[in-house]
């Protein structure tokens, strides 16, 4: 089994993490001293494993769900090797398109059904054989099967989707659309992992928007990708390590439209577990109105 997750990712290298500088002063501590001394106090795990939570609203101001989501977390130990694995999709179906939520459904069933089919084998049998593609090939190809299908079987819909194939630690993504992944850290840094295929996103690429005109763009919500949409369709693919010491966010655009990253890191940070903060993420989204459909998933790896 080591020679085929060999094969899967390469012979890639975590990059390494800067080190903590531990000055003594006489000053209240930091945001990011306080992020740092409760991360150091976590309790120590002898396997990697995964852990996630999940949160999900309907919003304030719609009246049916077009967000869909699918979260599996598994772990496997034994005498050799340890195997974290995850699959964390959420798509959003497009307001305003027939059968949106039928889009979005079928998008996470098809990509984590194709998923799941390829590597049941290896988590859970002994494995016989190498898998003939790579993490990337099986996300893209499971990416346009469900693009497909919503064409042939859903004419006029479409949905993004972002989803997330961990494997060991290392994630590969897959997506489309204006919903997110981000990886947030105990020190206070959000960053992006996927770029919208979004129109605002695209004009502000070309320079035509400041940042001002981009949060009161009118037409924030028109993609320029979607699953079912167009003839072709070419998904932002790639794989990185899993997020050290950090979590992996993945969220539709009813959370990130409306809970600024500074809120985004508190809630997580100040929140007794995973689950709690996706329910408290879900709530502040309401809070500031709930224009849209939230949808949220969290992960972490520790050990």
């Amino acid at each position: 089994m080591a020679d085929f997750f060999k094969k899967l990712f390469g012979s890639k290298e975590t990059p390494t993490q800067p080190k903590v500088i531990d000055n003594a002063t006489t000053a209240p501590l930091s945001d990011q001293q306080i992020s740092s001394i409760i991360a150091s106090q976590l309790p120590k795990y002898e396997i990697k494993q995964l852990i996630a939570g999940v949160g999900q609203s309907v919003g304030k101001q719609r009246d049916h769900n077009e967000d869909s989501v699918m979260a599996l977390t598994s772990t496997i130990s034994g005498s050799s090797e340890n195997v974290p694995f995850g699959l964390y999709i959420v798509a959003d179906g497009m307001g305003g398109h027939q059968f949106g939520e039928v889009a979005s459904n079928a998008a996470i069933r098809l990509i984590g059904g194709s998923i799941t089919k390829k590597f049941h084998s290896f988590l859970y049998n002994m494995p016989t054989q190498a898998l003939q593609e790579s993490l990337q090939e099986v996300m893209e190809a499971s990416i346009m099967d469900a693009h497909q299908y919503i064409q042939r079987e859903a004419p006029g819909s479409g949905t993004t989707v972002t989803a997330a194939l961990v494997l060991g630690q290392q994630v590969t993504i897959g997506h489309v659309g204006d919903s997110r992944a981000y990886a947030v850290y105990a020190d206070a840094r959000i960053e992006p992992i996927t770029r919208d295929h979004s129109l605002v996103k695209r004009l502000e690429e070309l320079g035509h928007l400041s940042q001002d005109e981009v949060d009161n763009f009118p037409h924030r919500n028109v993609l320029i990708k979607a699953l079912g949409q167009g003839e072709s369709l070419e998904a932002d693919i790639f794989t990185i390590p899993f997020p050290q010491n950090g979590t992996l966010m993945i969220c539709s655009d009813g959370l990130w439209g409306v809970v600024n990253e500074k809120d985004i890191f508190r809630i997580i940070s100040e929140a007794p577990n995973l689950h709690r903060a996706c329910q408290s993420l879900v709530e502040a989204a309401n809070a500031a109105g709930g224009p849209d459909n939230i949808t949220v998933i969290l992960a972490q790896l520790i050990g």
